[in-house]
Parts: C-alpha cells; sequence; structure tokens
C-alpha cells in the first residue's frame, strides 16, 4: 500500500473519527427511539442503543482484526451514550411515541451513510479488496440497526420493509472506492460516500421507492 503523507493521514484520521463519532449518536438516537416505542426499562434503552450504535463497527473491526475497537478508543462516547438515555429517559413522555416510527427514519439514515462511507475507507485502509472494502461498509451501516430490531422483537426493517437500505450503503460505499481509485482526498471521498448512502435513502423515504418482493405464488396470509 502507498504511504500517505503524515498530513494526509492526520486528516484522515480526524474525519473518520468525526464520522464515526456523528454516525454513533445518529445511531444510538434511533436505537433509543426504537426503545422507547417498546416501552423498556433503563437498561434496555442503554442496550439497545448501544448495540444499535455500535454493533455494526464492533464487527466489522472483528472481521478486519482492528484493534482498539472504536468505542474502547473514544470511551467517553460511552459517557455520551448513556447520558442520552438518561435525558430521553426524563423528558421523553408518552405524548411523543406516536411519532418516533416517523422520526426514527432521519437519524437512522444518517447514521447508515456515514456508517457506510467510515466502514468502506477502514477497509481500503486495511487491504481489502474493493467488494470486500464496500460489504464491510455495508455491514459496518447495517448490522446495527439489524441487532437493535432484533433485541425489540421485530423483524429488522433492512430485511423486511422493501424500501432500499442496505443497497444505500453499498452505493454509498462504491463512491468512496471510487473516490481512492480517483485519487480524491480521502476526507472528499467520504463526504461523498455517505452523501450519496444518505441521499439514496430519503428519496426511498420521500417517494415510497420499494425493491422487488419474492413472490411464491401463493395468496398472501393474514
Amino acid at each position: 500500500m502507498p504511504t500517505l503523507p503524515l498530513g494526509q493521514v492526520l486528516t484522515l484520521s480526524n474525519a473518520q473519527t468525526a464520522i464515526e463519532a456523528a454516525a454513533t449518536l445518529a445511531f444510538a438516537a434511533s436505537g433509543l427511539l426504537a426503545a422507547a416505542r417498546k416501552r423498556l426499562d433503563a437498561v434496555g434503552v442503554c442496550i439497545v442503543s448501544g448495540l444499535a450504535a455500535f454493533g455494526g463497527g464492533t464487527l466489522r473491526d472483528v472481521l478486519l482484526d482492528r484493534r482498539p475497537f472504536f468505542w474502547v478508543e473514544h470511551a467517553g462516547w460511552l459517557w455520551a451514550l448513556l447520558a442520552l438515555c438518561v435525558a430521553a429517559m426524563l423528558f421523553l413522555r408518552t405524548r411523543h411515541f406516536a411519532a418516533t416510527e416517523r422520526a426514527m427514519q432521519w437519524p437512522d439514515a444518517f447514521g447508515l451513510g456515514l456508517f457506510a462511507a467510515s466502514g468502506t475507507q477502514i477497509a481500503l485502509q486495511a487491504g481489502s479488496p474493493a467488494v470486500v472494502a464496500v460489504l464491510m461498509g455495508t455491514m459496518t451501516a447495517v448490522f446495527g440497526g439489524v441487532l437493535r430490531d432484533i433485541v425489540c422483537n421485530e423483524i429488522p426493517r433492512a430485511f423486511s420493509d422493501h424500501q432500499p437500505y442496505a443497497v444505500c450503503a453499498f452505493m454509498g460505499g462504491w463512491v468512496v472506492v471510487l473516490g481512492h481509485r480517483l485519487a480524491m482526498d480521502d476526507w472528499l471521498g467520504l463526504v461523498a460516500g455517505a452523501g450519496t448512502a444518505l441521499l439514496l435513502r430519503a428519496i426511498a423515504l420521500w417517494t415510497g421507492w420499494t425493491l422487488p418482493a419474492w413472490h411464491t405464488g401463493e395468496a398472501p396470509r393474514d
């Protein structure tokens, strides 16, 4: 792998840290809203928020043998997560629950784009082939939400709502790879990839764009 100048390495490191921090908060918020909708207790709220925030990045780091994990290296975000959960439990009331189904789509979409771009860039830095890097970015973006929904006893939305989700992350990852191949500044590739995934997800939410569903020829069950 080519050696990057020290200044570029520091800039990339700062950009990745900022992106992962923003994505962590976005996914934590989506987990918090899901837990509130299920009326979980304090432990449940913290666990679901933590899984949504750290699940995808942790799986990526395990597969890439990357240490320390993001949430270990930046332990302050654990305190931020706990503070967010405590504040929500103090101020979020039953009358707010009706809006959570719609509200959680946007922090979730924001985290999707940010994690897809950051995960792809990290995998590229580790020397992964392009398709593996994109899959790592997609996994980073999607797996936290999958864990969130499983713990909340729901079929993961990424698999069941028929709207593009993982596909958006996948496309955003390829934009990061394209930027890498074109020798763009790495931070610019990160922003472009995150923006692409976020834009595609926003279009899907606004227009009701759906993916083809599996048709077995049987009548739908009630």
